[in-house]
């Protein structure tokens, strides 16, 4: 069985809570327009495209630097 990656595992915990608190919280709140709520949907979204991004460089330097210390010894 293929593991899951610790980027991507975080990535789709992530969108998961961030839709279901969105689907929950923004059809009930009246205090905003209608874009302000598709703007912070948007930006919560976004947040968590460029979190996946970080920690899949992360990732490759990890690999990266592994693979070389092995290459040493």
């Amino acid at each position: 069985m293929k593991r899951i990656r610790k980027s991507t595992g975080l990535t789709l915990a992530l969108l998961i809570y961030v839709s279901a608190t969105a689907a929950y919280f923004l059809p009930r709140n009246t205090e905003i327009s209608d874009t302000e709520k598709y703007v912070t949907v948007a930006a919560s979204y976004l947040i968590v495209f460029v979190l996946w991004l970080v920690l899949r460089k992360k990732e490759a330097l990890q690999r990266k630097r592994f693979e070389e210390d092995n290459k040493q010894h």
